[in-house]
């Protein structure tokens, strides 16, 4: 079994959090409410308004999310979903949960770890909703995205 840490569109409530749901995919628990040791800039952009999280620590909050303790099945298909190791790198990083202390510990998080320095420059959160304030919700592309919508951000 695996943990991840998840800050993005499969929260719960957000719209693919259903890859964790799914049978499907593989096994899923979720284990609680949690949030990074380390500040990150978590950041919304693309046309589809994707929020990612940069890997360049100390910039930023400390991310609020969720962790899922997960088999092999589901992080494989995890990984499709998030381009791994072609896009997003899943590495591992230690998390706090925020109510079950004997929790805390080492969950893969998936970071961008390559991307345009100006990306440092956009509004930063420190805990994403798609239907946040920020008027940015998530557009579905279908798990469709051309190389030019995901090289804007390289």
């Amino acid at each position: 079994m695996h943990r991840v840490f998840v800050y993005g569109t499969l929260k719960t409530g957000e719209p693919n959090h259903h890859w964790l749901t799914s049978k499907n995919n593989g096994y899923s628990k979720f284990l609680g409410n949690a949030h990074t040791i380390e500040k990150y800039p978590l950041i919304i952009a693309t046309k589809y308004n994707i929020p990612f999280l940069l890997y360049s620590p100390g910039n930023g909050d400390i991310i609020k999310g969720e962790v899922y303790e997960v088999d092999e099945a589901m992080l494989a298909n995890l990984d499709v979903l998030e381009d791994h190791p072609n896009y997003y790198i899943r590495d591992l990083y230690t998390v706090n949960l925020d109510s079950n202390q004997d929790a805390n510990g080492e969950c893969w998080i998936y970071f961008l770890k390559t991307f345009d320095e100006e990306l440092l420059n956009k509004a930063k959160f420190s805990c994403y909703s798609s239907s946040g304030d920020h008027g940015l919700p998530y557009i579905d592309s279908e798990n469709i995205s051309t190389p030019a919508d995901l090289n804007q951000l390289l």
